[in-house]
């Protein structure tokens, strides 16, 4: 099953598991199901709560924020993640702040889709990866995709939260296979967790440890083949599925094992989430890091069309091989 199919069987499972629950964007009904199809053939099946809207990002948030708010729950897809910029203050001013504003705890269950990232030409206002701007946000979790994490469970998890979550997904994962780690590693989650790991032989003996989310697994997983058969290297792959709220403390064990500890993201530099992990990993772990924890981020630029300069802006394999050997050299 590829990534996408096993998104849409898990918004299927949800609509007909739960009568309240509803799906809400721009051009999702059938025939077109959706821009990247996730919402293929759920108006058909469920033609009263899969509602196809005006273009008006703030006002399909503030039409889920509202639903959520009295007890139904709601997905919202954001045609590309670039213009959930426009949601911005129905999701932080609003959903957020609603679930304690009201001098109780006020369920919202409520999540808002955002396909991200570069990797297709699609230019500098379809490309971006958001992530960012949304840590932080008092009641609001944030989630990224992975073929490492079946859908199904990611959007339970969201909805029994009890606060609205932003869902990104990296359009590059769509046509990839679940759970594809190649021929040479195998993968499981750190017990107790929804981190996978990707791995050789022993997490806890890796050389280097990478956590990234579920957008930069498919690049991380090829430059750690490459690490490893042209330079011995062995690295243990993290992948959350919940970037924020991030727990560190059960990645400890499989931290302190390693020579270097590195997180990559798509996000430009500057407040990202790697350094959101970066400073909780320093403060857990500063007697045993050997140096600090690496960042990896694309270039702090507008992300181009053309794909030879797209690629010099976006990380890449490349990029994480090399950030890698550095971090050894060291």
């Amino acid at each position: 099953m590829r990534v996408a199919e096993n998104l849409n069987a898990a918004l299927h499972g949800l609509l007909e598991a739960d009568p309240s629950a509803y799906v809400i964007g721009e051009d999702i009904l059938d025939p077109y199901g959706g821009a990247f199809k996730i919402t293929k053939g759920l108006s058909s099946r469920f033609p009263d709560r899969v509602l196809g809207t005006p273009i008006s990002e703030s006002g399909i948030t503030g039409l889920a924020a509202g639903l959520a708010l009295c007890g139904d729950a709601a997905i919202v897809e954001i045609m590309f993640g670039d213009f959930v910029a426009l949601a911005f203050d129905q999701i932080v001013n609003f959903a957020a702040k609603s679930v304690s504003m009201y001098g109780s705890h006020v369920p919202m269950r409520m999540v808002v889709r955002c396909p991200t990232g570069g990797g297709r030409g699609y230019g500098p206002t379809h490309s971006q990866s958001m992530q960012k701007h949304f840590i932080g946000v008092p009641g609001l979790s944030v989630y990224e995709m992975s073929p490492l994490h079946d859908n199904r469970a990611v959007l339970a998890a969201m909805l029994a939260s009890g606060g609205p979550s932003v869902f990104f997904e990296d359009k590059v994962l769509y046509t990839l296979r679940m759970h594809d780690v190649g021929d040479l590693f195998r993968h499981d989650f750190v017990p107790g967790t929804d981190v996978a790991r990707v791995f050789l032989d022993d997490p806890s003996a890796a050389d280097c440890v990478i956590i990234a989310p579920g957008g930069m697994v498919d690049r991380a997983v090829r430059a750690m083949r490459t690490l490893l058969l042209e330079h011995e290297v062995t690295c243990c792959l993290l992948v959350p599925s919940r970037l924020y709220p991030f727990d560190a403390e059960p990645l400890l064990p499989a931290l302190r094992g390693a020579r270097a500890v590195l997180v990559a993201e798509e996000g430009t530099a500057g407040g990202t989430w790697g350094s959101e992990v970066a400073q909780r990993i320093h403060r857990l772990m500063w007697k045993d890091l050997r140096r600090p924890v690496t960042l990896v981020h694309s270039a702090d630029s507008v992300i181009p069309t053309a794909a030879h300069l797209e690629r010099r802006v976006l990380v890449q394999e490349s990029t994480i091989h090399d950030a890698v050997l550095e971090a050894l050299r060291d």
